[in-house]
């Protein structure tokens, strides 16, 4: 019962009321014992009227009608003139006066709950005003023990009468609770239940149709996590598919490439200028693709293996990214800037560092062409005591919002239609691998700028 929502309502609902009745108690027994004492006054004063006949009364019915008014004696004041009307002999003396006349609620509850705290019989006098003006004052005095019993009769009475409506008015609660409250939580506990037996199953998606506001929140909530879980799943399985095709591809890519690097070694002998100029270029992209092939075939996932850290000159880097976008740019007019002061070296992986700088100056060149208006790509490097700083800004049209909010994540934050999105995903886990940063400097109309943060940690760890 305690390790339920319900059977804790029920309990607490039930001390609750209780503590409510009883503190209406007091005030009950404190009123109870003013009607009682009123009542003997009245009781008192009817006893007394005995004396307006002509005919005198004797001891006996004196004694008569004190005994049924259940009073020693009976003080009149009428006329200013005070009389004892009845009398009989007072076993004790007096030890407390009370007066009804203008009394309050707080003088009430002290006097009820002195006569239920001393169990013993004592003598009261109680002083009141006489009903339909009979006089100015009645007086009388009286044994506690009646009215203590008759308090204590009372209040027993009003206990259980609230222990009654507690206990029924916790269960009505209880009743009502697991209705409207219990049942409709027992059922999203269900629902989340069937949904984790198997998440890849929309059909196990919860439909909200709580009536209460706060529930029915919750089933939103519930419905909204489920639903993008579910398309999280989905995404996850079809990218292990993809990662299972890829190393499939990677594998004869590889031999493809492999023989065209043959090929180019076979060439390499060639006397023609241009030849010269361009095959360096080109052994290199193929090497760069091999590598690439290996270590997917090698690590069986997208993960990128370790930097190999050296010094690399920046310039030669940038001019090396700089030339092959540029054949790749074709008759379109896109013009390329570099800053990067002479002899600025940084401690990187070259072949990573070039994928990186390759993405960021693709995707630039593929924003500027898709627009039809010629455009420019800079890239510039800098560096700081803590830091080299290295800057891909671009004129293009800017990144869509979609892309904005998915950029670094695969197949999500393509910029443009089309694209996949892994290269900006790739730039970045290659820069983490680092120990630095890629980030979105700026995206507007005028164009974007990425910014590569690489720390020089290492470098001073390595020369400490």
């Amino acid at each position: 019962m305690l390790n339920t929502l319900s059977g804790r309502f029920l309990i607490l609902t039930t001390i609750f009321v209780f503590i409510a009745e009883v503190l209406i108690f007091v005030p009950s027994v404190a009123r109870f014992r003013e009607d009682y004492l009123n009542d003997r006054l009245e009781r008192a004063q009817i006893a007394s009227l005995a004396l307006l006949a002509d005919a005198p009364i004797d001891a006996a019915l004196e004694r008569e009608l004190l005994e049924n008014a259940e009073v020693f004696n009976v003080v009149l004041v009428r006329d200013d003139v005070r009389q004892l009307v009845l009398s009989s002999p007072i076993p004790a003396p007096i030890a407390a006066t009370y007066d009804l006349r203008d009394v309050t609620p707080l003088e009430l509850i002290r006097g009820a709950l002195a006569n239920l705290a001393r169990p013993g019989d004592r003598v009261i006098r109680v002083i009141g005003t006489p009903v339909r003006e009979a006089g100015r004052m009645i007086e009388v005095t009286m044994a506690t023990a009646p009215l203590r019993a008759a308090m204590v009769d009372y209040g027993l009475r009003v206990l259980i009468l609230s222990a009654v409506i507690s206990v029924i008015t916790a269960l009505l609660l209880f009743l009502a609770v697991r209705r409207f409250l219990v049942v409709p939580i027992q059922g999203v506990v269900d629902a989340m239940r069937s949904y984790a037996s198997a998440p890849e199953d929309a059909r196990r998606i919860i439909e909200p149709s709580a009536g209460l506001r706060e529930l029915r929140n919750a089933e939103l909530a519930l419905q909204s996590m489920q639903m993008q879980l579910t398309a999280a799943l989905r995404q996850k399985e079809r990218l292990a598919q993809l990662g299972a095709a890829v190393a499939k591809i990677s594998h004869d890519l590889r031999n493809v490439l492999t023989t065209a690097q043959l090929f180019g070694d076979r060439i390499e002998t060639s006397t023609d200028p241009a030849v010269a100029r361009i095959l360096p270029k080109l052994l290199g992209s193929l090497r760069r693709a091999i590598s690439i092939c290996e270590g997917t075939l090698a690590f069986g996932r997208a993960e990128e293996p370790p930097p190999a850290l050296a010094w690399i000159a920046l310039a030669d880097l940038v001019q090396d990214v700089i030339d092959g976008e540029r054949l790749a740019a074709g008759d379109h007019d896109i013009s390329f800037a570099e800053d990067v002061p002479p002899g600025m070296t940084l401690r990187a992986d070259g072949e990573q560092l070039h994928r990186v700088l390759s993405n960021l100056v693709r995707n630039a060149r593929q924003a500027i062409v898709a627009t039809g208006r010629p455009g420019e790509i800079a890239i510039a490097g800098t560096e700081t005591d803590e830091d080299w700083i290295v800057t891909v800004t671009d004129t293009g049209p800017g990144l869509p919002p979609k892309a904005r909010e998915h950029l670094f994540q695969p197949f999500q934050g393509a910029g443009r239609k089309g694209g996949t999105g892994l290269g900006l995903s790739i730039a970045s886990e290659l820069v983490r691998g680092h120990g630095g940063t890629l980030t979105l400097a700026r995206t507007d109309a005028r164009g974007t700028a990425f910014r590569i943060l690489l720390p020089k940690t290492i470098m001073r760890l390595d020369a400490a």
